[in-house]
């Protein structure tokens, strides 16, 4: 009888612990999609919904072997699945004042293999976060 007081007692705790974290990831990405906190790494990227309506996100940037990388490294991702849908994108990268339009490329086999292991993050972020899939894309400039 003792037994399934502490049991009982313990998945209670237990789960109002993952209540807890799930919550705190809630707050985080909310947070950070409310605030959009640009910097020196930090392109806007307008991506368009299948009925054409443009949306604006902030995103860090990561230049590798002279090309341009996005990642989506958060559970709310509506701008990556309208890239993969419509890969056609204007970006407005760090220090310029005007959209440029670029190809949103995903990435496959030995690529994303390296960018993966160049575009990394630490376990604090990827607790903070959720541990959410990551999916990279390569920005190629059109003429």
């Amino acid at each position: 009888m003792r037994n399934n007081k502490i049991v009982k007692w313990l998945a209670i705790g237990v789960g109002l612990l993952f209540l807890v974290y799930v919550g705190s990831i809630v707050w985080f990405e909310a947070r950070l999609g409310y605030n959009q906190p640009q910097g020196n790494t930090s392109l806007v990227i307008a991506t368009f919904s299948d009925d054409n309506e443009r949306h604006e996100r902030v995103l860090r940037l990561e230049k590798i072997d002279g090309r341009n990388y996005i990642a989506a490294n958060h559970w709310p991702r509506a701008w990556y699945n309208q890239a993969i849908n419509n890969p056609n994108v204007e970006v407005k990268l760090p220090g310029e004042d005007s959209f440029g339009n670029y190809l949103a490329v995903p990435l496959e086999g030995d690529e994303e293999k390296h960018i993966r292991g160049a575009y990394s993050f630490g376990f604090e972020f990827r607790f903070r976060t959720g541990f959410p899939p990551r999916y990279f894309l390569r920005l190629d400039p059109q003429t």
